[in-house]
């Protein structure tokens, strides 16, 4: 008589990767039992686990597929459906990143916790990662990450605490700021955001990779956090939404300071997008109507900045309300938006066409996503990781979008879920991810990073 079941699997396997396992009925002797001929339902300690459906064994044993994507041990269950005492878990199965798949590693650890900071790749190949929220308070600390060690070297300290702000690497231009990083608003106070605007910041600086120091520069006309910067093809620097005011000014690296330029049509935007196009403007998509995030509603326009003129003009209209989204430009010179908020975080995406100035529908992502991170890779694809969803906390799945076959494919999962994380393509190619909080309920951030290939 069957008392329970043996379940045998690979000691290891690659993320995605089938791979076979084997069950067996046996009895309190762990002797097969032959004349078993039950049905057995399988599961998982891997959520993203792909398994055979409820199976008949043929004389007490059977061998099915099985793939997994969660990195680390997993474990597979076979039970009787009938007599859910009769089961059995196979072997730990330590699930990797095949090396010639694409796929997500370890990396070196952050020194400290950290969310809703900025990743910001320097000439040198380095990426400096400053301020944000370590779960208890707003940080004024950087640090440096290696490619070349995979580790992270504490740096200087800003001129202020900042969460929620913007990094910007300069153009080569005024041999004064060369490879210089613009360091813009933000808050000083997380416990206050999303309710009152009275702890952001209109103060700026500029950190020196040359000499590893933050100095002070001119100040903003108004206060920001969760705004945009974008870099000009004339060396400026496009300072947008985030504030009540719906007035954008531009960083002049030439002089050091700050001058509005035109006002946006749809004031606040807060937690909106702005991509350089191939022709030079910028495109603003979304954002949030209010800095409540309780009370503000999702923007369903877009606008269209031009350098040339300093002007906003309407751009078309979304398919979807949507802010903290994300915004990547496609080799076709198109921009794929994905996920955000709309009351709850939502599931699509949609192509803006800038030949048209219009919005179309793409795909689905496998599932709803926002404060999530979508980064342009060297083929041309696009992924998208992270973020939360109402059913989540913090999602670990991860999409790659496809330009040419408009579809998005899972990949493996990251290695912890997160989200308000960072995501930096390095000059190998592969995609460094930092930081972010766990949880979107209780604000608890991490320290780990990772490296996508």
């Amino acid at each position: 008589m069957a008392t329970h079941i043996s379940v045998t699997a690979p000691a290891t396997a690659f993320v995605g990767a089938p791979f076979t396992v084997k069950v067996v009925a046996v009895d309190a002797s762990n002797k097969a039992v032959t004349s078993y001929s039950g049905t057995v339902h399988f599961t998982s300690s891997d959520p993203q686990a792909v398994l055979s459906g409820d199976s008949t064994l043929t004389n007490g044993s059977g061998t099915f597929s099985a793939s997994l994507t969660s990195l680390g041990n997993q474990t597979i269950t076979a039970a009787d459906t009938v007599t859910a005492t009769i089961t059995g878990s196979s072997n730990p199965i330590d699930i990797a990143t095949d090396p010639s798949l694409h796929g997500f590693q370890p990396t070196g650890e952050m020194g400290t916790q950290r969310s809703a900071h900025t990743a910001t790749l320097l000439d040198n190949g380095k990426v400096l990662i400053t301020g944000g929220f370590n779960s208890t308070k707003v940080l004024a600390s950087s640090e440096v990450y290696d490619p070349s060690t995979g580790t992270f070297i504490s740096s200087a300290t800003m001129t202020t605490v900042r969460v929620s702000h913007t990094a910007t690497l300069l153009a080569h231009g005024p041999a004064a700021t060369n490879g210089k990083v613009l360091i813009t608003g933000g808050s000083d106070n997380v416990a206050l955001r999303g309710f009152i605007d009275s702890h952001d910041l209109a103060t700026a600086e500029l950190f020196d990779p040359a000499t590893g120091t933050f100095t002070a520069t001119g100040a903003m006309s108004e206060r920001r956090s969760e705004h945009t910067a974008t870099l000009l093809a004339n060396g400026k620097v496009l300072l947008a939404c985030g504030t009540n005011d719906n007035v954008a000014e531009l960083f002049d690296p030439a002089t050091g300071s700050f001058t509005s330029t035109g006002h946006l049509i749809a004031g606040g935007r807060w937690g909106c997008t702005a991509t350089l196009l191939d022709d030079g403007t910028v495109l603003i998509t979304g954002g949030r109507d209010l800095y409540d995030v309780f009370d503000g509603g999702g923007i369903l326009t877009a606008e269209l900045f031009d350098p040339a003129a300093g002007t906003f003009t309407a751009s078309g209209v979304m398919t979807q309300f949507r802010y903290s989204h994300t915004a990547a430009l496609l080799n076709s010179g198109k921009v794929l938006l994905t996920g955000g908020i709309n009351g709850d975080p939502v599931q699509d995406t949609e192509i803006f066409d800038p030949t048209t100035k219009t919005f179309s529908h793409a795909a689905l992502m496998k599932s709803p996503r926002a404060n999530h991170t979508a980064t342009l890779l060297d083929d041309g694809t696009v992924l998208v990781a992270g973020g939360y969803s109402v059913a989540a906390p913090a999602l670990a799945t991860v999409d790659v979008f496809n330009a040419v076959t408009d579809s998005l494919t899972p990949t493996g999962n990251l290695g912890t879920p997160r989200l308000l994380h960072t995501a930096t393509r390095l000059n190998n190619g592969k995609v460094l991810i930092t930081g972010g909080q766990s949880s979107v309920q209780t604000g608890v951030t991490v320290s780990s990073a990772e490296l996508y290939k």
